[in-house]
């Protein structure tokens, strides 16, 4: 608990040095960003919709890095949940006949489909043909916006239109709302079940120990009889379909079309995200709630400053880099005694 408090106190801190360096008076700027983010209902909404997508990707992160696969595929896996998510709902839209919860849950499903299976080919590449993954995963990422960019400009795009879109989900296909005046909708139920899924699984289930087994390493996993590669392949299946429902949790919440510009970096930030959560699930939410209020906040402040809208990502730069040089040292061996 100490501990929590000293990384809240430091996030704080690194906050108004950043400010500061940038010139920005402190007390006022920071009085901006807490409206921004927590002063009213709007300001509430903001920070917890910017949060939902980050909590489920950050979900992915954490177990795909939990087994010793560092996935940085997590903006394709999200793009490939979407794009998913939008095939069926090519064949939904005009039909009526399904209930519509029935044609939502049918479109979270298949994004998680999309995602596992971009994730799982990069955990296949590792294991059985020695790709590293981190390789993998990123240029995986081209591949899925460059993906997007076809479906949304071909295959999928509204044809009542001369943009590069699809078309429009309709009301009945959108995840409700609690308020139809605010963007917060029921994908932060499942941004909660993500996340108690993530602990749930590592820390309950003997895949889930196998998994972090694995991430300690092939000799650990070896003596204990465990088959890393095939502990590996399944986090990194998980981890694309954890990512996967975010994106399609984005396109039945938010977006409700696709565009090229649905790729948003998601899948990057939930990064910094789980590692200032120390890739423990539990942490993780509240790390994102604070990149969601950073990015509620900043809103706010951008319109008061030009850099407002910049300054944010040196704050999640800082922010890493900080908790890395605080792990470092609380971690660190002492140096063996000489002997007298």
């Amino acid at each position: 608990m100490i501990r929590a408090f000293a990384i809240a106190a430091g996030l704080i801190l690194t906050l108004a040095a950043t400010l500061a360096i940038f010139g920005l008076p402190v007390g006022h700027s920071m009085a901006l960003m807490a409206h921004g983010a927590f002063g009213d209902k709007l300001a509430i909404t903001r920070t917890l919709v910017k949060s939902i997508p980050l909590t489920i990707t950050a979900m992915g992160i954490v177990i795909a890095w939990r087994a010793g696969m560092y996935n940085i595929g997590g903006e394709g896996q999200f793009v490939m949940g979407g794009v998913c998510s939008a095939v069926l709902a090519n064949w939904l839209i005009p039909s009526t006949a399904l209930p519509a919860w029935f044609g939502i849950v049918f479109m979270l499903t298949a994004s998680v489909a999309g995602g596992a299976a971009w994730g799982g080919l990069a955990g296949w590449l590792k294991s059985r043909r020695g790709v590293e993954v981190v390789i993998s995963t990123i240029l995986l990422n081209f591949v899925a916006i460059q993906l997007l960019a076809w479906v949304v400009a071909g295959p999928l795009r509204d044809r009542s239109s001369g943009l590069p879109l699809t078309v429009q989900l309709p009301d009945r296909l959108m995840l409700p709302k609690f308020d139809p005046a605010y963007d917060l909708h029921f994908g932060i139920f499942v941004a909660a079940l993500a996340a108690l899924f993530a602990y749930g699984f590592l820390y309950s289930t003997k895949a889930g120990f196998r998994t972090r087994l694995a991430g300690e390493g092939e000799r650990v996993a070896r003596a204990n009889r465990i088959d890393a590669d095939r502990a590996k392949i399944g986090a990194m299946l998980i981890s694309g379909g954890l990512c996967g429902l975010a994106g399609g949790v984005e396109y039945t919440g938010i977006a409700g079309q696709l565009g090229t510009s649905f790729a948003q970096g998601w899948g990057f930030l939930a990064i910094p995200v789980a590692l200032l959560g120390g890739l423990h699930p539990l942490w993780v939410v509240l790390s994102a709630l604070y990149f969601g209020a950073l990015f509620a906040g900043s809103r706010n402040l951008a319109g008061f400053t030009d850099q407002g809208a910049t300054i944010i990502y040196i704050i999640q730069a800082v922010a890493v880099l900080g908790l890395i040089a605080i792990g470092a040292l609380s971690f660190r061996k002492p140096a063996p005694r000489e002997a007298a």
